[in-house]
């Protein structure tokens, strides 16, 4: 999944940025261990402890204190703020609860992960500009955290593949 992503990417000439807090650096290992990232892959964001989301990646204070660090609204912050620090075209993030204890009420499975489209679409969509999926994972610590570099990379590639198909659209008149 992560070539596929890299490689909607780089035929668009656009570029994501990681924002990961339970994934601990999967993701952006995923995505680095394909040759040629780099066209595509600008960096990511670790922000494991709950203040580096705010200082770092811009998540409200209010969010977090009100919240918790496991929320699908701290997701989407955490992307936007990672794909606005690191200059990139698309940001993805996860946050979420692999485990051994629950966290923020969180049972241990909860998970949210994050995809923020163009700054552009911003302007247009404000908070449909991404898009979040709220997951409830089975399993140990390893398999919460893989699923979730899955379903992460899962929703980038689905939303440059809805993308894509609306900018075909937008071109061709509609039709």
């Amino acid at each position: 999944m992560a070539g596929r992503v890299l490689r909607l990417l780089a035929e668009r000439g656009e570029t994501v940025a990681v924002a990961e807090s339970l994934t601990g650096g999967l993701v952006a290992a995923e995505l680095t261990s394909v040759p040629g990232a780099s066209r595509a892959f600008r960096g990511s964001v670790t922000a494991y402890a709950t203040v580096l989301k705010r200082e770092l990646l811009g998540v409200q204070e209010e969010l977090l204190e009100r919240r918790g660090a496991v929320d699908p609204d701290v997701a989407l912050q955490m992307a936007r703020g990672v794909r606005d620090r690191l200059g990139a075209a698309w940001g993805v993030a996860t946050t979420g609860v692999a485990g051994p204890e629950p966290q923020d009420g969180r049972p241990v499975g909860t998970v949210y992960v994050a995809v923020c489209r163009p700054a552009s679409a911003d302007a247009e969509g404000g908070p449909a500009a991404g898009k979040v999926a709220a997951l409830r994972l089975n399993g140990d610590r390893a398999e919460i955290r893989r699923e979730s570099v899955r379903s992460v990379l899962d929703l980038l590639a689905s939303e440059l593949s809805d993308n894509a198909r609306a900018k075909d659209t937008e071109q061709n008149g509609g039709n």
